[in-house]
């Protein structure tokens, strides 16, 4: 079961110094295979490509327990394995979403990490609700849109960035002065001052450093979670007695599924998240790499074949 994709958007990031070479797509069908059945897609339909829609074996390991984005037998289009990266591109069909009407290309193909890995992680694996009191760290490419999804959900967030213009990015899209750390002022510190000690239910971790981990430990309350989707330090730190004292949650999420992706694309269609990323063409692709190497690209980059 595949179809093909011409001029295919794909958002390019880097992670620790290795390109994932379009892990992050969106096209046009124009074939559709033979095998495949009970589809509702047709050609000509744009469509959002999930990178690991997982094989959906009945004796897979991950898929039989609900775990497809980490199943190691489907293809991982753009991780390690071929991805968009060119002006075709065959997938399994399982892994093609509908873009609705009023979400863009560019929009549509970073929706397939850049939000749906941060929707999965808050929504599925952290359950966040909206009586919740979370704290964010990080307002990077999933940060700011980790941000939007806990505001539509309704709970309190607090932000951390030591960035100010993504601080102030955050005061744009509605979040108190008073939730706001000012850049370089001690989390901990910021907790205790402003009465928040003993209140974070949950501890949004985009950033994944020695410093976010320990901080987090400290400000979640008793019975609190530590949600940890950054991993910028690949090692980090567990204080067993704080873990245990306070019977803390210490929760790891990676990537997200289909049905997140197509309630993610709804989200934008109606504008309760709007995603960071700028368009491009792929003919422009050293300059782009160049600019993101020296910080000037800001969330996600989206490149278009002509």
């Amino acid at each position: 079961m595949a179809i093909e994709i011409p001029k295919t958007m794909f958002a390019w990031r880097k992670h620790k110094g290795n390109p994932e070479p379009g892990h992050e797509g969106c096209g046009r069908i124009v074939q559709i295979g033979t095998e495949v059945k009970g589809s509702n897609l047709r050609v000509g339909d744009l469509v959002a490509l999930h990178a690991v829609p997982g094989c959906a074996g009945e004796d897979c390991p991950e898929c039989s327990r609900d775990l497809s984005q980490i199943c190691e037998r489907g293809h991982h289009s753009g991780i390690g394995q071929d991805g968009f990266y060119a002006p075709y591109a065959t997938i399994d069909i399982r892994g093609a979403v509908l873009v609705p009407d009023g979400v863009t290309p560019a929009e549509a193909a970073v929706a397939t990490d850049a939000v749906n890995t941060a929707y999965h992680a808050i929504h599925r694996r952290g359950e966040v609700k909206k009586t919740e009191t979370t704290f964010l760290f990080g307002l990077g490419g999933l940060g700011f849109n980790a941000l939007q999804i806990v505001m539509d959900i309704g709970a309190r967030v607090i932000v951390c960035d030591i960035r100010e213009d993504c601080l102030e990015n955050a005061a744009k899209l509605g979040v108190p002065a008073s939730d706001i750390v000012p850049a370089g002022k001690s989390p901990q510190e910021f907790v205790v001052e402003n009465g928040l000690a003993g209140k974070i239910d949950t501890v949004l971790d985009f950033v994944g450093t020695h410093q976010t981990f320990e901080d987090s430990q400290h400000i979640v309350r008793r019975g609190g979670k530590l949600l940890c989707i950054g991993s910028l330090d690949t090692e980090n730190t567990i204080h067993m007695k704080i873990g245990t004292r306070k019977r803390l949650s210490y929760i790891f999420s990676y990537g997200g599924q289909v049905r997140d992706l197509e309630e993610v694309l709804q989200l934008i269609k109606t504008r309760a998240i709007s995603p960071q990323v700028e368009e491009g063409r792929l003919e422009d692709f050293p300059a782009v790499l160049k600019a993101l190497g020296e910080g000037k690209v800001k969330g996600r980059m989206a490149l278009m074949h002509e």
